[in-house]
């Protein structure tokens, strides 16, 4: 698997994916099942793979870094 996210995407991407888990514990209801949807920034922030970006052709690394 090739990584196809870059520093500041990676960043946001798990910065925003805290934010929206965090948000569980704020909502009631149906809506806190929704703030589970944080767990696929989350993930792609930390594995630095994005398959939408794949599916899309995108890379927002510098360089394409190559899996060992």
């Amino acid at each position: 698997m090739t990584s196809n996210i870059g520093s500041t995407d990676r960043i946001i991407r798990i910065v925003a994916g805290i934010a929206i888990l965090a948000s569980f514990f704020l909502l009631d209801g149906n809506a806190r099942g929704l703030a589970l949807i944080g767990i696929v920034p989350l993930a792609t922030g930390l594995f630095r793979w994005c398959p939408a970006y794949a599916l899309l052709g995108l890379n927002t690394c510098g360089t394409a870094r190559k899996a060992a």
